[in-house]
Formats: structure tokens, sequence, C-alpha cells
């Protein structure tokens, strides 16, 4: 069988990867205590000064990758979702899944008093739960076109009520710590976090690029897909459960960061101007976006901000750009 990888699909995610590794350079370099490249560089092999290896080793490298996984998972969810559903909006923060992992995670907090443990168990239940009511109402042949899209915004309307309502009935602590998780948080992350991001990419990328080839085929049309011997069932579910899972393990180290997943699959579409899920150009998109909105969150203002109120604002203003082009596309 004849393997095709487009020649500039191969280039576009060499070039973002190393976008990233630039950008990567900048966080670990730029801060109240600057750190030289090389002294960044020794750190990582344990042989810098104490300070410097404090400041690298423990608050910022681990921050870094949590920000570059989280957003390489988000990316890979947002492009499986997006072509499962053959819906430019179906992404896991149009849906629900996000705001299903959100009032896992709010719950542990405020119900439980739960820490960093209970908080990522509490997130990665309520979106699983989440994904699984929405897919038994879609049912089975409701995951492409509008239905899971419009089923997906009916429950995440009802889970952001939800979450306002038992924000606005806890104490001023609980309810902050709640609010600041919400939006989207890598602040404070240490290696047990990266740990677990981790492994759940390490082991669900392969998965989602063993079917890359058939959600291509499934974008086509369902009898197509079948009569090119693709299994329409499994080629929606397996992937369909690994994007799932992505988005839980996202959101459990790092909270619910928006619009990442929704804003990566398209940029690494419309740059590599190839049909298809793009699953590692949406990783590579998506890590770059959350690695530079974390920088932009820490020094674009006088205070550090969540990486998910600056990626919200890349998010609305995309989606209108978007909307904009669109627009004058089809007068013309």
């Amino acid at each position: 069988m004849r393997l095709r990888i487009p020649l500039r699909a191969v280039l576009v995610t060499a070039g973002l990867f190393v976008t990233l590794i630039v950008m990567a350079g900048f966080t670990m370099t730029t801060g109240d205590f600057r750190v030289p490249i090389g002294d960044v560089l020794l750190a990582v092999t344990g042989d810098a000064p104490p300070a410097a290896e404090f400041v690298v080793n423990t608050l910022r490298l681990p921050r870094l990758l949590v920000a570059t996984l989280a957003g390489a998972g988000l990316g890979v969810a947002g492009a499986v979702m997006q072509s499962l559903s053959r819906n430019q909006l179906g992404s896991p923060d149009m849906i629900g899944f996000s705001q299903g992992a959100a009032t896992g995670g709010i719950a542990a907090i405020l119900l439980t008093a739960s820490g960093t443990v209970g908080t990522s168990i509490g997130a990665a239940a309520g979106g699983l739960a989440t994904a699984l009511l929405i897919l038994a109402l879609v049912g089975r042949h409701g995951l492409n076109g509008y239905r899971l899209v419009l089923v997906g915004v009916g429950i995440s309307t009802v889970l952001m009520a939800f979450n306002g309502y038992l924000i606005t009935r806890a104490t001023f602590g609980d309810a902050q710590r709640a609010v600041a998780w919400q939006v989207g948080n890598v602040s404070g992350r240490g290696w047990d976090h990266v740990t677990l991001v981790a492994v759940a990419l390490a082991v669900l990328l392969p998965v989602v690029l063993l079917y890359n080839r058939r959600m291509s085929m499934l974008e086509l049309g369902d009898d197509t897909a079948t009569a090119l011997g693709v299994g329409v069932l499994a080629t929606r579910l397996v992937p369909l459960l690994a994007a799932i899972l992505l988005v839980s393990a996202a959101a459990a180290m790092a909270g619910p960061i928006p619009f990442v997943a929704l804003a990566a699959p398209h940029l690494a579409r419309r740059l590599t101007r190839n049909p298809g899920p793009n699953v590692l150009p949406a990783a590579v998109t998506g890590g770059l976006l959350t690695v530079a909105s974390d920088f932009a969150a820490q020094h674009a203002l006088q205070v550090q901000l969540p990486v998910g109120i600056v990626t919200s604002v890349f998010g609305g203003v995309y989606l209108v750009i978007l909307l904009i082009v669109q627009r004058g596309g089809r007068r013309s």
C-alpha cells in the first residue's frame, strides 16, 4: 500500500515545530529572573547554578511542558471532532466536552475540598460523563452534521448555568479557586502534571494517527468510505473516544483552556491546504497557540493572567476574522 505524505504538510509542520521551539526558548529565558539560554540547557542536565536550576526545573519547565502537551492534546481532539462531525464548529469547546470537564473540576473543588489530584479526577470524570451523555442523545447516526453540535451546545449551556450556580453558592475562597481554574491555567504546575498529560498524549496520539487516513476517507461520505473498505463505526468510535480522553486529560491538568481545540485545526488546515484531519499539524499548532498565549499572559500586562483569558481573546478575534473572510469570499 502506497503512503502519500504531502510535502507542504511536512514543511508546515516542521516550520510550526521550529517556531514552537523558539517560543519555548523565549519562555524559559524571560521573566523577573532572566536565565541565559546556556544556563537553561545546563539546568536541564543538572549542571547549572542552583538559582537557575530552581527557576528552570521547578518553575518554568513544568509549566511550559504542560502548556505544550495540553495544547497539543486539544489540537488533536479538535481535529478529530471537526473531521468526524464534518463541521468546522464541531470542537470540544462548542460540543460541551470541555464544559463537562469544567463541571467535574468545579464540583471537586467546591463540594469535596479536593486538592490538585481530586480536581484532576473530577475534571476527567466530568468530561467523560458529559461525552457519554451527548453521544447517547445524538445516537449512532448523529455523529456527523449539525445534530451533534446542537445537542452539544444545549448540554454546554445547561452545564455553564450549573457551574455558575455552584460558584455563587460557594465561599469566597473556594469560588476564587474555582474561577481561576475554570478559565484555564497552567500556573504552578509541577512534574506530576507533566507526567499525566504526557502519558495520555503518548498513548492516544498514535491511536488517532492510525485512523487518520480512514477519517479522511470518511469525510467523503459513509457510502464512499464503505466502498473503499473503511469500517465506518470503528472509524468514528475509536478516534472519538481518544479525543474525549485527550480533552479530559488536558482539562484535568490545565483546566478547560478555551478555543484552542477550535482554532488549531482551522489554522493547520489553512496552512497545509490539505484535506482531512491534519492531526500532527493540528497538534503542533495547538501546542504553539497555548505556549504563545501563556507567554502573552505572563508578559503582556503588569499582572499575570490565566492562559485561558488570552486564548479566549484570540479565539473570539479569530472567529470574527474567519466570518468576515468567508463572507467576503462568498460575495466575490
